[in-house]
Order: C-alpha cells, then structure tokens, then sequence
C-alpha cells in the first residue's frame, strides 16, 4: 500500500438534480494536461483532406453483415428501436428549421436555464463549448447550423450494464438511445422558449464524432477503451449534442486524471475478447489515443449482444470516479483490478471467463466484409469473372442481370435514407 500525493480536487455537480457536489482527488503521478493531447495542424490538415465519414455510411457491408450475424433476439431488438425511433430521428433531423417560439431577453447569458432544465430532464451531465466542425462527418457539414454545443450525457441503467455482454444489456442501451432522443426533443424545444434556435444532433442518427467535444467541455477525459469518462458513470452513458444560437458560456476542459489512469490500470485492454484494444497510445489524425483495432472488435460485438466488455470491465463504470481515484491516492492500486467482481465476463455459448482468461476464436472468425455494399458486391463479381464463373450465353446474362439488380438497390438503399438505422435492415424492414 503506497500513498499517492494529491495534485488538485476537481469539483463535480451531483449525479442527478438535487444530489451534493462530489470532489475527485487527483493523484500527482496522474497528471498530464486537461482535454484531449492533440497536434491542432494535424487535425486541420485531416478535416480538410481526409474529412471523417460516418461508418453507417462508408461500411453498409460491415453493418449489414453484422445484423445477419447476430442473434433473433438482438435483432428484434433493434427493429423495434427502429419503429419506435423512426419518427424522432426524423424530428431531430428537421429541428433546425424550427423558429423561437418568443423573443429573446436582449443580452441574457441561457448557460444556467438550460442547465438547469436538461438536469430536470434527467441528464448527469451537461457541459457547453464551440462546435467543432473538423469533427462533422463529411455528409452532414452543410446539415449543421449553429455554433454552440450543448453536451448531454444520459445514464444508462447500472444494473443491465453489469449483465454485459447479454441481450438484456443491450436493450438498456436502447432505452436509453430512445429515452435521450425525446428529451432531446423537449430541451430544444424548450431553448425556442427562451427565443433561441437549436438543433437535435440525436444519438441514432449521427452527425460528428462527438467524444472531443465533451472532453473540450469539461465532462470527462478519452479512456484506453475508447470512450468517454465521465465522473459518475464512466462510460455508461449514452451521449448526443444540441447546437444553439443562444447565448451561453463555453466550459473548460479539465484534468481528472484519466490518460495516465487508462495507462496503468488496462484492465479493458487485458479483458477485451477480441485483443482490440491496444496497451500504448499512437496519433491518429492529429490525436493521441489508445486506437482500437476495428476489425478485431466489429466481428465479437456482432455475435455477442455488442460486446461492451470494455464498458463493464472498467472500474470508472463500476464504481465511479471518486471511489476509483480516492481508493488510488490511498494505496496506488486499482479498484477491483484481479477480481471476479470487476473482470469477470460470460459469452453466451462459450462460457465464463475470470481475471487472466479469455475466450479463443479461429481464424476464420474475425472475415467479415469490409466496406461499402456495392463494392463488396464488385469485388465478388470481380472474382467470378477471373475465375470464369460467368458462363457465356443466357445463364451468364442473368447473372449479370442479378449484380445490376442487387447493386441498384444497395446503392439506392443507401442514398435514399436519412435514417442510418435503417441501412442494416432487410428490406421488407425499411
């Protein structure tokens, strides 16, 4: 038991509406620099000649792959999330249009009223800063209209999440996708109120990459695993955007530890099934972060009720930030680091797996398409054609009737939707 030294207390409002403040105390060896560690030109530079796509859109293939692969009953899940949410995704879509209700009160600072009427809702965490456009995906720069961003994070119930990975968690993740998008719908709403416009960037229907932001506002650090951490709950909660023209006052990024935490706890990087997650930080596009490997991560999340291993297994999720970082200052270990309660994880079909073990997948596990529909569908008449599959005559024409036909549709099944939820389901779904 080694005592750590306090840097500085980082003061956070309570939980929920009505709860006191909390105080995390940072230890000396944990600090490095609040936000995220980034070369700014670099960042430029990728925005504008490499400018981020959404994954819904550049990987139909993976997406639509990953749906067929996965069980009855996480895909009746996600139809009925899709039936439920269609029309607030479509209201989110057009909330920008939407005109104040009443007159602004010249000159006022909104910062509190909003605050306080998001915590109402229901929301932990709320945080304000400059939208950063270089994080817009590239099919929605001209969608976004004002340059405030008001981050919303929703918790995500405790219990289910600890169920991890198992249908039963993935549809608290649903009910909480769905439960923010409506209370998005309602702070807009209530912005318009106070003579402002704003519009709902929602959780099903996304627009940027968003961790930055809330990083930028001061509501958590980017973990090892990939995800935001957030005082409360880590990473489980789901997170959305509203952007405002309001007159409002930008946080600050804050330090709380958490790069130099995820380095020397690695516990999702340790318990990941799939070795997605990588030990050391690299830069990508201008960032320094722990990257994940996409490919060894898509193939367990599709089979296994998305995964979220990463999720449970973190102590910041489990116990919340200001147990994990006093329990830090007052010995230097990890909470729950080589314990059952924290690591240990079921696979459906596979079995338990505790502290040091984890499940062995063959090779041919993690092949899955990669990519647009279309193009995958190319690269496979490409190789019927060089291996001479096509036959002369009528029955090749027919064949190429078919790759015509099936690259029509997927081609216009993805231009034609604004929902990108619908992009994975079967057609007789859309």
């Amino acid at each position: 038991m080694v005592a750590k030294r306090i840097d500085h207390i980082v003061k956070r409002p309570g939980r929920i509406q009505g709860e006191p403040d909390v105080s995390i105390p940072v230890s000396g060896d944990l600090v490095t620099e609040p936000g995220i560690r980034a070369n700014e030109p670099d960042v430029d530079f990728y925005s504008r000649k490499y400018p981020i796509e959404d994954m819904s859109v550049t990987l139909t293939a993976d997406a639509e792959w990953s749906f067929l692969e996965s069980s009855a009953e996480d895909q009746e899940a996600f139809r009925r999330t899709y039936r439920l949410l269609s029309p607030i995704v479509k209201a989110g879509h057009e909330s920008g249009d939407i005109e104040p209700t009443n007159e602004p009160n010249p000159g006022q600072d909104v910062t509190q009223l909003i605050i306080d009427k998001a915590r109402e809702l229901g929301f932990s965490e709320v945080g304000f800063t400059r939208y950063d456009r270089r994080y817009t995906y590239k099919d929605k720069k001209r969608w976004v209209k004002y340059e405030h961003a008001i981050c919303l994070a929703l918790e995500q119930d405790y219990e289910r999440t600890q169920t991890i990975p198992s249908a039963y968690a993935e549809d608290a993740a649903l009910y909480a996708y769905g439960t923010m998008s409506q209370l998005g719908l309602i702070l807009a709403d209530y912005i318009r109120s106070l003579g402002y416009h704003a519009q709902v960037h929602g959780p099903m229907d996304t627009v940027e990459v968003i961790i930055p932001m809330f990083v930028a506002a001061g509501l958590g650090q980017l973990g090892a695993n990939g995800q935001l951490l957030s005082p409360h709950f880590g990473s489980r909660a789901r997170l959305m955007t509203l952007t405002t023209d309001a007159i409002v006052t930008y946080n600050e990024p804050v330090d709380y530890g958490i790069h130099e935490f995820c380095q020397v706890c690695q516990v999702c990087v340790n318990r990941c099934p799939g070795r997605a997650l990588q030990r050391e930080k690299v830069w990508w596009r201008g960032i320094e972060k722990n990257k994940l490997v996409y490919e060894r991560c898509r193939p367990v999340m599709a089979r296994f009720s998305s995964c979220g291993v990463c999720m449970k297994v973190c102590p910041i999720q489990k116990y919340g930030m200001v147990s994990v970082m006093e329990h830090y200052v007052q010995t230097g270990d990890i909470l729950g680091k080589g314990t059952y309660e924290l690591e240990g994880y079921e696979l459906e079909g596979k079995g338990y797996y505790g502290p040091d073990e984890l499940p062995h997948f063959d090779r041919g596990f993690f092949d899955l398409p990669h990519g647009k529909s279309e193009d995958v569908l190319f690269e496979e008449f490409k190789k019927k054609l060089t291996s001479r599959e096509i036959p002369e005559g009528p029955s090749g024409d027919a064949d190429l009737r078919l790759f015509r036909e099936q690259v029509e549709k997927a081609v216009l099944k993805n231009e034609g939707s604004a929902n990108p939820m619908a992009m994975v389901l079967p057609d007789e779904e859309e």
